[in-house]
């Protein structure tokens, strides 16, 4: 049976929300709700290794701003699923320029998103050369200096980013060798080496 294409549902975060988020076990819940759907706090606590207390707690603290909601159709008895509210959590790191906390939480997302894309790479370069052919050669790392002004760069990141949407709404391939991809996006200013 062929899948269908999902629509992408993207939130545009408040000061409230990026501050709850801000936190490690918080994004790891968000991201495995994101990534593999509906789950229970103690399915959660399970694969981040943690105790189901705290998953419950955080989960909670997320759903308190909306960004996951109980699954009453899944759950039963005591059982409780939870389910990310959208596939997307979308802001501006300006849109808090009054606000200092949430200016500290989008710079602390921000440094782990840095660290995770560290991590996954670490992990892929750990075990690529025992991995098939076709996936060395499909996986890719590079970068490119370019000479843009701030509505350029803008421009070349909404683009980019319209595309890993197209992808994303796109029924996924389900072959034998189709696999989970981690795709990070990133366009900064250069900045000189002190």
């Amino acid at each position: 049976m062929e899948s269908t294409p999902a629509e992408t549902r993207t939130v545009q975060i408040d000061a409230r929300q990026i501050r709850v988020m801000a936190h490690p076990l918080r994004m790891r819940l968000l991201g495995l709700l994101r990534v593999d759907g509906p789950a229970t706090a103690t399915s959660l606590a399970e694969k981040l290794d943690t105790n189901t207390g705290a998953t419950s707690y955080h989960l909670r603290q997320l759903a308190e701003v909306g960004l996951v909601t109980e699954d009453p159709d899944l759950g039963t008895g005591r059982q409780r699923w939870w389910r990310a509210e959208h596939d997307i959590s979308n802001f501006d790191p300006t849109d808090f320029d009054d606000d200092p906390d949430a200016r500290a939480a989008v710079r602390w997302i921000e440094t782990n998103h840095v660290r995770l894309m560290a991590e996954q790479a670490q992990r892929w370069f750990s075990v690529a050369d025992d991995q098939p052919r076709a996936w060395r050669d499909a996986a890719a790392l590079s970068d490119m200096v370019l000479t843009l002004d701030p509505a350029r760069l803008r421009a070349l990141n909404d683009e980019l980013w319209q595309v890993l949407v197209r992808y994303h709404e796109e029924p996924p391939s389900d072959g034998p060798d189709a696999r989970q991809v981690h795709v990070f996006l990133s366009a900064l200013p250069r900045m000189e080496e002190q």
